[in-house]
């Protein structure tokens, strides 16, 4: 009976098999067991009922087995056979096995050759058996008939490469003695998963159909095209012998004469045949076995440790118990408020390493978003000028003004203050949209009860909606507050304005320039520290500007490109005055030089602010005289004036509103719905008087309830049952590896997945 003191782990495999089969087909595939591979015609179907010594299966011509069947055969008196899907019915006529087969499998697959992975289950009870495992694959095939799709051949090597993949599944190659073994698709398969051979045992059917003269011998010695587990030769029965209903037992009989007479087998009959091959995979099955029960187990302990927890607290709720609802939605309330919090405040015991969520994404809002929209609205540099230009002349009316206007200033700053607006409201939206998020995030943990879920999310989404709203009118009145009074005596204004007019002397631009057009008699270029204000050009020794050289008033001053010279390194431009006075000493124009042309075209900017205009060139190449009446002088310092003052008081404003407007949300809205669902959330739920109606469960959430119950106790009852396996028990050694290089690899490249 195969191995001694071993035969009885097959059997518990079986069990195994039973219990598991109520837990899913992915804990079956990782049982011990044989996967019976090979192309359509090999004679698969053949060799299992040779084993069984029955016929029990379909025939015909194409794809016959189009559903995995997993073939349990168990040593014991009297004999009959027992479906999983049909379990507790016993078929004494194998005729009636066939047609179940084929009934079962057109269930699922159709009756125009498609195929389904998912497998049946059969066990056959006889004493004319060994205890094995056998799971019958579809053949492989290249060619789609009936309703099959074209990429047939793929599927059922998907399916196959489903069973053979797993370490401890031992593959079965069939492979006709009449076609090339080097090209075997079993074979192939076999040598993409099981590289080294350790799992593949050879099998050669229909040497007796082979070309007169030639014969397999050493192939079946294991000389020629070597595996690691070696081969093992049968004959089947001819379809001729089939279809005359020859006894399978007469069929054994004749296949043992044709080993014993044939010259080239004659010596190793013994080791060829069903019945020896029926032994050696008995052996080698329950060796395996053995040999990864280990690791099945801890497989099986690490899924139960999985489950343990979530099958402890269904086990403990009882969907018909007033009280044990209750219960839940207390318990379903607090973890709502727990998530939520930890998702706002950081603290979850889940951290997120793909995406930014919930107190993280608000953060972002809180210090990029919000003044990245602030910085958006600043005003276009000419637009606000010509807006300050126009409130000057406004506030002066017919008069020409001697002095800067304060009402300029305000005018302006509360325009600016205004458009602050915008952007807060945005804000607000960009955060409610994130509260919102966040909640439903957390809310959907209560998908098991969809009426809960449901009034829960319309009670919070109105909370946070109000909020939002309070928060609204709070930032409009934060606005209105800035509006309502310019305090141009904050410690942080950079003019002080005690009467008028307007003194202010802020700083535009500063850096190194070299004076490039001082002849060499009067020492030559030379660089400067230059500083330019609203009201002069300045240059000094150094950037310690302790040592003043000159300072150049800007009434009257334009500015003039300086065309670079050939060798030249720096860019020039030049300083002129309108009136042909001297700018500088007996120069009348003042070239002067910079490193770059970024650091050229930030001068000729400021220049511009302070009031420098370039010089305007008509066709001729002479300046328009009547261009320079357009500007006046006096008015672009004072809009440069009152430029640098909105500058500096709207630094100002933007720094508050920056500070207020994140605590005011925090406290008006965040904290308030944090708040509100951890006190007044359960409050709002009972009030609805359907607290019975709420607690009812979804019919997914029923299904997976059982399902995790059903696949807890199966996998307990597995554990239990190898608990049960002798561990004092010795398997026999792999024997040797050889070189299997022969084989070519399939070219089918396949993905396993977990």
């Amino acid at each position: 009976m195969g191995n001694r003191g071993m035969e009885d782990l097959i059997p518990l495999v079986n069990c195994l098999h039973d219990a598991l089969s109520s837990a899913g087909q992915g804990c079956s595939l990782y049982l011990p067991q044989i996967a019976v591979v090979g192309g359509q015609s090999a004679g698969k179907s053949s060799v299992l009922e040779n084993f069984v010594g029955r016929d029990f299966l379909p025939r015909g011509s194409g794809i016959v087995t189009r559903r995995p069947l997993i073939l349990h055969s168990l040593y014991v008196s009297p004999e009959y056979g027992e479906f999983l899907h049909r379990k507790g019915k016993k078929f004494t006529d194998f005729d009636e096995i066939c047609k179940e087969i084929e009934v079962e499998t057109c269930r699922l697959t159709g009756s125009n050759k498609g195929i389904s992975p998912v497998p049946i289950n059969l066990r056959i009870y006889s004493p004319h058996v060994l205890n094995l495992t056998l799971v019958d694959l579809p053949g492989i095939t290249k060619v789609p008939v009936g309703d099959q799709p074209p990429d047939i051949e793929y599927q059922i090597r998907d399916m196959i490469m489903q069973f053979i993949c797993q370490e401890n599944c031992l593959i079965l190659a069939v492979t006709p003695a009449n076609t090339d073994l080097a090209n075997s698709d079993a074979l192939k398969l076999a040598k993409d998963v099981d590289p080294q051979g350790q799992r593949t045992i050879g099998v050669i059917t229909k040497l007796d159909l082979m070309d007169e003269g030639t014969d397999a011998r050493e192939i079946l010695e294991n000389r020629l095209l070597p595996l690691r587990r070696g081969y093992i030769g049968v004959v089947n029965r001819s379809q001729k012998d089939i279809d005359g209903k020859k006894d399978i037992k007469a069929a054994l009989l004749a296949e043992r004469n044709f080993f014993l007479s044939h010259p080239a087998y004659k010596h190793m009959s013994e080791s060829m045949g069903t019945p020896y091959l029926q032994r050696v995979l008995n052996q080698q099955l329950t060796n395996h076995i053995r040999d990864t029960l280990p690791a099945f187990r801890s497989r099986l302990q690490s899924q139960l440790l999985a489950l343990n927890k979530e099958a402890e607290i269904y086990r403990q709720y009882s969907p018909d118990d007033p009280a044990r609802r209750t219960k839940t939605l207390l318990q379903l309330v607090q973890r709502l408020a727990v998530d939520f919090e930890k998702l706002i405040e950081g603290s979850g015991d889940k951290v997120d390493t793909i995406n930014l969520s919930g107190g993280a994404r608000i953060n972002r809002i809180f210090h990029e978003r919000f003044p990245y929209e602030l910085v958006k609205i600043e005003s276009n540099e000419r637009k606000l000028r010509q807006e300050i230009n126009y409130a000057i002349r406004n506030i002066h009316g017919i008069r020409t003004g001697l002095f800067t206007p304060d009402m300029a200033f305000e005018a302006i700053v509360k325009k600016q203050i205004s458009t602050l607006k915008g952007p807060c409201i945005k804000f607000i939206d960009m955060v409610s949209e994130e509260l919102l998020t966040t909640v439903h995030q957390c809310i959907n943990k209560l998908s098991s009860f969809p009426k809960l879920q449901d009034e829960t999310e319309k009670i919070v989404t109105t909370e946070i909606r109000e909020q939002e709203s309070k928060c609204r009118d709070q930032v409009m009145l934060l606005i209105d507050i800035q509006l309502a009074y310019i305090n141009t005596k904050h410690e942080d204004f950079i003019g002080f304005i005690n009467s008028l007019p307007l003194a202010v002397v802020q700083v535009i631009q500063k850096g190194w320039l070299t004076i490039s057009n001082i002849s060499i008699m009067k020492g030559g270029a030379k660089e400067y520290w230059f500083i330019l204000t609203a009201q002069s050009l300045s240059w000094f020794k150094d950037d310690e500007e302790k040592e003043k050289k000159y300072m150049l008033p800007l009434d009257n001053l334009k500015l003039r490109d300086v065309e670079k010279g050939f060798m030249a390194s720096k860019f020039v431009f030049a300083i002129f005055n309108t009136e042909l006075r001297n700018v500088y000493k007996d120069y009348k124009c003042l070239e002067l030089a910079c490193d770059s042309q970024d650091e050229l075209d930030s001068w000729k900017a400021s220049l511009l602010r302070a009031g420098v205009y370039p010089e305007k060139v008509t066709v001729d190449g002479h300046e328009n005289r009547a261009s320079e009446n357009l500007s006046d002088p006096q008015l672009e310092r004072q809009v440069e004036t009152i430029r640098n003052l909105v500058d500096s008081y709207m630094n100002i404003v933007n720094k508050t509103i920056k500070d207020l407007m994140p605590k005011t949300i925090m406290h008006l809205m965040i904290n308030s719905v944090k708040e509100f669902i951890s006190s007044e959330l359960l409050a709002q739920l009972y009030a609805l008087g359907e607290c019975s109606a709420l607690m009812d469960e979804s019919p997914e959430q029923q299904r997976h309830r059982e399902e995790v119950l059903r696949k807890h106790t199966a996998l307990k009852e597995a554990l239990a049952v190898i608990g049960d396996i002798s561990s004092s028990t010795c398997s026999t050694p792999l024997p040797p590896p050889v070189d299997s290089s022969w084989i070519q690899t399939s070219r089918y490249k396949h993905t396993l997945t977990g």
